[in-house]
């Protein structure tokens, strides 16, 4: 089905439906009760819509509406990497590329459509060849390069199961979860290059593979950056380049709606990160709902660009896998990797806007963080190029504000874009797709949400369990959605996936957000009901950055908290206690920040170290930080804290005065 540039695709679906099914809508809100109301009318139109390839028939679309429990398509083969790789022969006719990519130094990768099936293809066999096959995890540590969706695909291809992280985590964050899922096989970098300098990661990259003893074939990219020759290895270029028949002849495998596509991962709020399971089928037509409401779709014109998508993430972030999902649509996807601010000595927040110019971006993403960074350096967009490719901004990881959405739309005013298409998301790794969406459609709703996602049965619901309109509640799905983990890797019960969203309401999805739907259907999510914490789209759990600082013998205790400043961008701040009695003076500030660069990454060292007298934690010892930081937002400290269930209560009135200060004073 090719792209109407003039027509959004949620017309054309909608006309689609209209002509085929005799269905028809007076608005958007009716349409997407249909989609939450008839499970299988909906996800059955969606799968013949976009014509998903099967080699076999299906019986029902949705097998029961429990819980988890909700079986999809059964009988149905597919496979992720055959569905991207269906649009070759149009795409290559049309002489449009499949990848386009630049690094911060500048050097500028393109890969048309045919050659990404090449190398795929290439690598696929190479795994094969070491007896990676169905089933088998391969893990990679690898950024945001062409390499990296190359592997993905191959991966997918022979029905092995992909999982990833970014290489500006460190030795410890990587093996807390590489070494829960047991991978065969390794793909790394053995350096990189972000924000004005090169980074070896060869000795990193020999850690991990000492530490993972089920690894039996590392595969490395040699960037120039490494310091060291990574031992028994194998060089990926060497694995992507056969040109033999049997790679011309390769063909990915059909495997079980069901089959395990990938592994991701939880920031690893209260343990270990949960390594979350999706599947290929539930991932194909879930990312297919997503493209209609991105209003992404082929264009396979001669004459024309085609669509052009970027959204600036890391690897690690679950918008690494909605970017490649693009690939799925037959659309071009452009990646940067590389700081988007420029370097520490020199910043400069033009620099993303300048890869977009140059490439022709026509939809562009990022955190919110990104875009209030971008105005509070006031800088003038326009100074990065010409930007008139560009007809839809895109933003997501924490909510946009108000005026920094303005700021924006401004900005393309100002070079004749006054209409200018804000598409704000939130989902989530849990599901990798979105629960809400944009329309392009509806009228703009700054700083809020536009639309309930079709297919997402999604509520605000108060502490009854009643839906709530116009106030604030938790964030719940009602109704089964295809991409809902299939379970958590390791999990052998399901406890633990039962007990991460369907505790507080048995057979009803809780997410961890506050959201506040409105009379017109847009949305606002207030902030996360858990402690996660999320810098510029990185996600990370406490337990991770506990990890790093509290295994410094100066440190007795700590807790972390992130503060949202209502501007797009937030405070992160950590309460510490000394051992014996010292001070916390600059020498610790400064050990704890380089634990947690050298750990984890640089996004997650503290705004403010603040010396404490204790840690408050449960008679269980678990810490307290959610209701320290609902504390610092503002709320009355009888209602997030139960004196009777806390070790050690006496220090809850230091935790009150310091909050009440930081709300009078911001700081």
């Amino acid at each position: 089905m090719l792209k109407d540039e003039s027509t959004p695709q949620l017309r054309l679906y909608r006309d689609w439906l209209a002509r085929e099914y005799g269905l028809t809508f007076a608005d958007y809100a009716a349409m997407w009760r249909w989609s939450t109301t008839d499970l299988a009318g909906f996800w059955r139109s969606l799968w013949d819509y976009r014509e998903i390839e099967s080699s076999t028939a299906f019986g029902a679309v949705v097998d029961g509406l429990e819980m988890p429990g909700a079986t999809w398509f059964e009988g149905a083969q597919v496979n992720y990497a055959r569905q991207v790789f269906r649009h070759v022969e149009r795409a290559e006719a049309a002489g449009l590329p499949a990848i386009v990519a630049e690094n911060e130094r500048g050097v500028v990768t393109q890969i048309g459509w045919k050659e990404l099936q090449r190398r795929s293809a290439s690598l696929a066999l190479e795994l094969r060849r070491h007896g990676v096959g169905r089933g088998d995890r391969v893990a990679a540590y690898l950024p945001n390069i062409p390499e990296t969706v190359i592997a993905q695909l191959a991966c997918a291809s022979v029905g092995a199961i992909w999982t990833v992280c970014s290489p500006d985590m460190g030795t410890p964050a990587v093996l807390e979860r590489f070494r829960q899922t047991s991978p065969k096989a390794l793909i790394a970098v053995d350096g990189v290059f972000y924000g004005g300098r090169a980074m070896d990661r060869s000795v990193t990259v020999t850690e991990i593979r000492r530490e993972l003893p089920s690894v039996v074939a590392l595969f490395v990219i040699q960037t120039g950056y490494g310091e060291a020759l990574v031992p028994n290895s194998n060089d990926l270029a060497t694995a992507l380049s056969r040109t033999d028949d049997e790679v011309e002849a390769f063909e990915p495998e059909w495997l079980p709606f069901d089959h395990p596509l990938w592994i991701l991962y939880s920031s690893g709020t209260t343990g270990l990160p949960k390594a979350i399971v999706h599947g290929h089928g539930g991932v194909i037509v879930s990312t297919y709902a997503g493209l209609l409401h991105l209003d992404l779709g082929a264009s396979y014109s001669p004459d024309s660009f085609g669509e052009r998508f970027h959204w600036y993430t890391a690897t690690g972030w679950v918008m690494w896998n909605q970017q490649v999902g693009a690939l799925l649509a037959g659309t071009t996807i452009c990646l940067f990797d590389g700081s988007p601010g420029g370097a520490k000595d020199k910043p400069d927040w033009t620099t993303l806007w300048a890869f977009v110019a140059r490439h022709r971006v026509t939809w562009f993403g990022a955190g919110a963080a990104f875009f209030n960074s971008c105005r509070k350096a006031n800088i003038t967009v326009s100074d990065a190029g010409d930007l008139s490719a560009v007809r839809a901004l895109g933003s997501t990881g924490s909510p946009l504000p108000v005026d920094v959405q303005r700021w924006g739309t401004d900005q393309f005013a100002a070079i004749g874009r006054s209409e200018i298409w804000w598409c704000n998301i939130s989902g989530g790794t849990d599901i990798a797709a979105a629960f809400f969406s944009g329309n392009r459609e509806l009228p703009a709703t700054p700083g809020r949400l536009q639309c309930r996602h079709l297919g997402a049965a999604v509520e605000a619901w108060n502490e009854k369990g009643q839906p709530v309109l116009e106030q604030v509640g938790e964030l719940v799905c009602t109704r089964p959605f295809p991409s809902m983990p299939l379970y958590f890797w390791g999990d052998e019960d399901g406890s633990r996936y039962r007990s991460s969203y369907f505790l507080e309401w048995p057979g009803i999805w809780r997410h961890g957000d506050w959201l506040q739907i409105e009379r017109d259907g847009s949305c606002t999510i207030t902030g996360r009901s858990d402690a996660t914490i999320n810098r510029h789209g990185l996600r990370m759990g406490t337990a991770d950055i506990y990890s790093a600082v509290e295994h410094l013998t100066e440190v007795f205790d700590s807790l972390v908290i992130d503060i949202e400043d209502g501007q797009g961008d937030s405070k992160l701040l950590m309460f510490v206690v000394p051992r014996d009695g010292r001070e916390l003076d600059a020498a610790l500030e400064s050990a704890m920040a380089s634990a947690i660069r050298t750990a984890l990454s640089p996004r997650f060292i503290p705004d403010r170290f603040i010396h404490a007298p204790g840690i408050p934690r449960t008679l269980t010892g678990k810490k307290q930080e959610l209701p320290v930081k609902r504390l610092f937002q503002g709320w009355p400290m009888a209602k997030v804290f139960n004196l009777d269930a806390i070790a050690n209560p006496e220090i809850i009135p230091w935790y009150a005065v310091r909050a009440k200060a930081w709300q009078e004073r911001g700081a």
